[in-house]
C-alpha cells in the first residue's frame, strides 16, 4: 500500500486517474458515539416532516403558499428577514466550533459525511465485504459474481439516494399531496418530479462515485479551517514526540509501530501522522484504531487524539482565550438580535399600499386616491380582525370601500381596495393616514405604513384644473 504524502493527493493516480479510497472497519469508543450521533440525525432528518407543531409539520417550507415553517413558528414571506439571524447565526456558530474544536462538524454531524459513513459504505460493507475483499474485487476481472455484485450495490444506491429525495421533497410539499405525487404519473407534477430525480442522480452520483472528492475539492470549509483555527484550537493530531522515532514491536524506539492502522481507516486516505491537513474531517477514525493496537501492545493510549497543537507538543491547551471570548460575545449578541427579532413577530401582517396607476385623479372636482389593504392571517386558526384609519381626517373626506370587519380562515389573506375622496377645492395640502388593524381574538395590533393623500400642486391648481387623463401615460 502506497504511504499518503503532503506533495500528492492519496486518491490521486500519478497519472491523474482517480483511486478510490477502501476504508477499513474500526471499532472504539468514539466510533460507537459517532454511530449514536449519526444514528440520531438520520432519525431527526427522517421524522421531522411527520412531527406535527400546531396543525403543521415541525419544518414545513410551503413555498406554494409562501408560509413557512419552524417549530411552530409560522413565517410569512414578510417576516423572511429574520432568516437572517438565522442563517448568520448558524453559520457564525459553526465558525465558534470550529475555532474550539477543529473540523468537529465535518466528521460527526455534517450531512455529506452521515449519509456517506454511516449509510452508502454500510451498504458497500454488507454487499462487497471489508476493505480487503472491496479491493481485491475492484482488482478483478468482470466475472458474472462481479457484475451481480455491483448491479445488486448500485441498484440499493439508486434506491436509497431516491429515499433521501422523496423525504427532502417532503419539506416543501405535504405528505398527502406527495404520496399522491407518487402514485400518479410526472406528466402532472412535473416541477416536483424534476426535482426529485436531479436530487436523486445528485445522491447517487456524489455516494457512488465522487464521495470523499466532495470534501477535498468542493466543500469550501476545509480551505477556511487555517484562518479559524489556532494553536489552542482541539483537532486530530499525532504525538510525534512519544510516537518517533517509529519501530518495530519490541525494539527501544518511539511508540508507533509503523502499522499504517491509521491510514488503512481514514476516509480520506491521508496519513495524521504528517500533521494537520486540509483533507481531514475530524471523523476520530484514526484515533480508536490506534488506541485499539496500543491496547493490544499495552501501551498507553492516545497515541493519536483529539488535542490541540500545544498540547501535541506538550504544552497546556487554553480554551478560554481573546478570540473565543470575542466570539462568545458576538454570538450571544447574535442570539440576542435573533429572539428579539422573533419576539416582535405579529400573528398577522398589513399593509397598504398606493395602487397601480396615477398617484391621484381628478373628475368633476372630485379629487380621488385609491390605495390596497392587504391583511395576512399567520394563525393556524381562523380569526377576525378590525380595521379603522388613524390620522389626521379632513371632514370633507369620504371613505369607499373600506370594512371595519374582516374574518379570515387560518392562513388566510384578503385584499381590500380603499377609496379616498374628496372635494378638489378643498384640498390645500397633502395629508398622511393610517391603517390599523386588531387581532379580536389574539390581541395583536398592527398599523400599516403612512399613506400621503396626494392632488395637484396649489401652483398648478390656479393655471389650469387637472383631470385624470392629465395622469394617465
Amino acid at each position: 500500500m502506497k504511504l499518503p504524502t503532503l506533495d500528492t493527493l492519496s486518491t490521486i493516480h500519478t497519472d491523474g486517474s482517480r483511486s478510490f479510497v477502501h476504508p477499513a472497519d474500526v471499532k472504539g469508543r468514539l466510533t460507537s458515539l459517532k454511530k449514536l450521533v449519526a444514528f440520531i440525525l438520520l432519525v431527526v432528518y427522517a421524522a421531522l416532516p411527520w412531527i406535527p407543531v400546531n396543525g403543521y409539520p415541525a419544518v414545513f417550507l410551503d413555498v406554494q403558499e409562501r408560509r413557512f415553517h419552524f417549530m411552530g413558528l409560522t413565517l410569512a414571506m414578510q417576516d423572511l428577514w429574520v432568516g437572517f439571524f438565522l442563517i448568520t447565526g448558524l453559520a457564525f456558530s459553526l465558525f465558534y466550533v470550529t475555532a474550539l474544536f477543529g473540523r468537529l462538524w465535518c466528521g460527526w454531524t455534517c450531512p455529506y459525511t452521515v449519509f456517506l459513513e454511516h449509510v452508502y459504505r454500510r451498504i458497500e460493507r454488507l454487499i462487497d465485504g471489508d476493505a480487503t475483499a472491496r479491493r481485491r474485487l475492484e482488482d478483478a476481472p468482470w466475472t458474472k459474481s462481479k457484475v451481480a455484485r455491483r448491479v445488486l450495490k448500485h441498484g440499493v444506491f439508486l434506491f436509497v439516494s431516491a429515499v433521501i429525495a422523496h423525504i427532502f421533497l417532503s419539506y416543501f410539499v405535504p405528505l398527502g399531496k406527495l404520496y399522491e405525487m407518487m402514485k400518479g404519473p410526472p406528466s402532472e407534477h412535473l416541477m416536483a418530479f424534476g426535482v426529485m430525480a436531479f436530487m436523486t442522480g445528485a445522491l447517487y452520483f456524489g455516494f457512488s462515485w465522487f464521495r470523499e472528492q466532495f470534501c477535498i475539492i468542493l466543500c469550501p470549509y476545509g480551505r477556511l479551517q487555517s484562518a479559524l483555527t489556532d494553536d489552542h484550537s482541539v483537532i486530530v493530531g499525532y504525538d510525534q514526540k512519544r510516537g518517533e522515532p517509529r519501530g518495530k514491536v519490541g525494539s527501544t524506539t518511539g511508540s508507533c509501530i509503523d502499522c499504517r492502522r491509521c491510514v488503512q481507516v481514514c476516509p480520506t486516505g491521508i496519513d495524521i501522522r504528517q500533521g494537520m491537513q486540509l483533507e481531514c474531517i475530524g471523523c476520530a477514525a484514526c484515533v480508536d484504531a490506534c488506541d485499539d493496537i496500543m491496547i493490544k501492545l499495552k501501551r498507553p493510549t492516545g497515541l493519536v487524539r483529539y488535542d490541540s497543537y500545544v498540547g501535541l507538543h506538550g504544552g497546556k491547551t487554553k480554551i478560554i482565550r481573546p478570540r473565543i471570548v470575542l466570539y462568545t460575545l458576538l454570538l450571544i449578541l447574535g442570539a440576542g438580535a435573533f429572539l428579539l427579532s422573533v419576539s416582535r413577530l405579529s400573528s398577522m401582517n398589513a399593509s397598504a399600499v398606493r395602487m397601480i396607476g396615477a398617484p391621484f385623479y381628478v373628475a368633476d372636482g372630485t379629487l380621488r386616491n385609491q390605495f390596497l389593504i392587504r391583511v395576512i392571517n399567520k394563525h393556524n386558526s381562523p380569526s377576525t380582525y378590525r380595521l379603522e384609519i388613524v390620522g389626521g381626517m379632513p371632514p370633507q373626506l369620504n371613505v369607499a370601500g373600506f370594512v371595519e370587519r374582516l374574518q379570515l380562515p387560518a392562513l388566510g389573506e384578503e385584499q381590500k381596495t380603499l377609496v379616498l375622496s374628496m372635494p378638489e377645492s378643498a384640498f390645500t395640502e397633502p395629508f398622511k393616514l393610517q391603517v390599523k388593524v386588531t387581532d379580536e381574538v389574539h390581541g395583536d395590533t398592527v398599523t400599516t405604513r403612512v399613506m400621503e393623500f396626494l392632488g395637484p400642486d396649489s401652483k398648478l391648481k390656479s393655471k389650469a384644473p387637472l383631470n385624470a387623463k392629465d395622469f394617465i401615460q
